[in-house]
């Protein structure tokens, strides 16, 4: 893990901050046009554009979910998260919407203290 911290460490811990809260909205929002990508796919599966749809979407929403991943390990580091705060955080990024929770509660209660 020192790798993260010295990649991490060139930047201050407000701006990763603000760059974790931008993903995790991103990252449900992605959730959200994935899912309406499988639901048009549902209804038109030998269409084309729901094909194509669904593969950039598929795409986009598989960036954001890695990029909240690899974020992870620097927002522990800045919230000092206890391990069950960070499996927490791991397992919200499996669940719709998950993310945003995350960044509302659990990163606005570490700050205030």
């Amino acid at each position: 893990m020192n790798f993260i911290e010295k990649y991490y460490s060139k930047y201050p811990e407000e701006k990763i901050v603000k760059w974790f809260k931008q993903i995790c909205v991103a990252e449900a929002v992605s959730w959200f046009l994935l899912f309406t990508a499988m639901v048009w796919i549902r209804l038109d599966p030998e269409g084309l554009f729901a094909i194509i749809y669904i593969s950039t979407i598929g795409s986009i929403h598989g960036f954001f979910f890695t990029l909240y991943l690899i974020f992870l390990p620097a927002i522990r580091k800045i919230y000092s998260w206890d391990d069950e705060d960070s499996i927490f955080a791991l397992c919200a990024a499996f669940f719709p919407f998950a993310t945003i929770w995350i960044d509302k509660k659990l990163t606005k209660k570490n700050r205030d203290q």
